[in-house]
């Protein structure tokens, strides 16, 4: 993990002077576990979580929303303002700042999708297939959430058949018994200098 935060911290930033990690994949893939420790490893990095952003009535068309207080601020060298959405409650919160920082890891299904990729310094994705990432979250939800997953899977289907984010993806992360390994993306470049392997069939380690 302390490999991959440092390659991160040296990539150039897209956003200003921010560097805006997205960390993308299926609903129960992984994405907030992963990203929490990563953030760790950055030393305590900021974390933009698009469950936040999201809502009962907009659970993929909050782009221009995020666009509009969050990246753009951010680009301008200023401190963002957004609202919070509670999904017990359906509605959306006091603000919240994000100032500008280094690096901000953006963490959510759609975090990769085309109207962010401009912004994003790199794109992350969780290497787990959707099913059994389905599955895994059907699991961590329980039977509360079982009416809202029926209606999820089929949003995340047609979103990431319309603007999909794999194919974009410059790492691959896959969750091992112990860490994760880092591979490259359909995206990425290795080059010799790079932590990653050529995925072979071989991993790194993070």
């Amino acid at each position: 993990m302390h490999a991959l935060a440092a390659f991160l911290r040296d990539v150039p930033p897209a956003c200003g002077t921010v560097r805006l990690i997205g960390v993308d994949g299926h609903a129960g893939s992984g994405k907030s576990t992963f990203t929490e420790k990563l953030a760790a490893a950055l030393g305590g990095a900021p974390v933009l979580h698009l469950d936040d952003v999201a809502s009962h009535e907009q659970l993929f068309g909050w782009e221009g929303r995020l666009l509009r207080e969050v990246v753009d601020p951010l680009g301008r060298g200023a401190t963002a303002r957004y609202a919070p959405y509670d999904w017990r409650e359906r509605r959306f919160g006091a603000a919240r700042m994000l100032p500008p920082a280094p690096v901000i890891l953006v963490e959510g299904v759609g975090a990769g999708r085309r109207a962010l990729r401009p912004y994003l310094a790199h794109l992350l994705w969780m290497d787990l297939p959707r099913e059994e990432a389905w599955t895994r979250g059907r699991s961590r939800d329980g039977e509360e959430q079982r009416e809202f997953w029926s209606g999820w899977v089929e949003a995340e289907r047609r979103h990431f058949a319309e603007d999909p984010s794999r194919p974009f993806s410059d790492f691959l992360v896959r969750q091992l018994p112990e860490g994760y390994s880092v591979l490259p993306g359909p995206a990425g470049v290795v080059g010799p200098d790079q932590f990653v392997t050529d995925g072979d069939g071989s991993t790194a380690a993070c």
